[in-house]
């Protein structure tokens, strides 16, 4: 793999999208206490003049301008896909996954510790950003995302698909509960459990099963960044948050854009 880290460990991988892009960590925000960086997330409980304020900065450092649309959904750990052809503003469709042909408009996915990828097919001048959590894995989002790029003129063959900081297998313990959701759906799924700490408690590998999904939608250009948001406190983490008994919790930005 060849990652660049670049503007204190935002992440870029020009090598793979040709489209400006980033999965961003919480450096340059303005955002404290908590919250304390870049937090993007609307949905929390920070400042909101802060919070747009840092939206602008994540613009920025995607784009290049501040003023470029930032686009998120309002995320519900879905499998739908919305297709983005203008600026939605502050009014934010339920879905998990964006995909648009339509240049200057930045494709935004809020995440702490969910695996956000983002999508490219830079010939076709198709791309796309999905929010994958366990359930919206599991639901279909990933192949809902493929289809929906491919729908706008996309190839499957082209597409490349980038998996950003996400909780790792060795941070992401589960009950037993948990894990018969993935084997209801298929046997083969156990492959991504590993033993915990007693019987009922197994270790989910979360990226392993995105890749795996992708892999089966036949998306054969797929890399990850590696970055487990737990144990990185440069990122946001639900989990890190509940373990601390913290209130509340900050969300990062990985975004993709078409060139103007």
């Amino acid at each position: 793999m060849d990652y660049s880290l670049c503007m204190q460990d935002h992440i870029t991988s020009p090598t793979f999208f040709k489209n400006p892009h980033a999965f961003l960590s919480r450096a340059d925000g303005v955002s404290t206490g908590i919250y304390a960086g870049l937090n993007c997330g609307v949905g929390s409980n920070d400042d909101p003049d802060t919070v747009a304020e840092n939206r602008r900065i994540a613009a920025s450092l995607i784009s290049g301008r501040r003023d470029t649309p930032l686009l998120s959904v309002y995320q519900v750990h879905g499998a739908t896909v919305q297709v983005v052809t203008e600026d939605w503003g502050a009014e934010r469709p339920k879905a998990d996954a964006m995909v648009t042909k339509t240049k200057g408009l930045v494709l935004a996915i809020l995440t702490a510790d969910c695996t956000p990828v983002l999508f490219e097919d830079s010939h076709a001048g198709v791309i796309g950003a999905a929010h994958a959590g366990w359930k919206g894995a599991l639901r279909g989002v990933l192949d809902n995302t493929l289809k929906s790029m491919q729908t706008l003129g996309a190839d499957l063959n082209r597409i490349v698909a980038v998996i950003g900081p996400t909780i790792a297998q060795k941070s992401y313990e589960v009950d037993a509960g948990f894990r018969d959701n993935f084997l209801a759906s298929s046997a083969d799924n156990a492959c991504f459990f590993e033993p915990g700490k007693d019987n009922s408690h197994f270790q989910f590998d979360l990226p392993a099963y995105v890749r795996n999904r992708l892999s089966r939608a036949g998306c054969t250009t797929i890399h990850d960044t590696a970055v487990d948001t737990y144990s990185s406190e440069d990122h946001f983490s639900f989990r890190r948050t509940t373990h601390r008994g913290e209130a509340d919790y900050g969300r990062q930005v990985s975004g993709i854009m078409l060139a103007s």
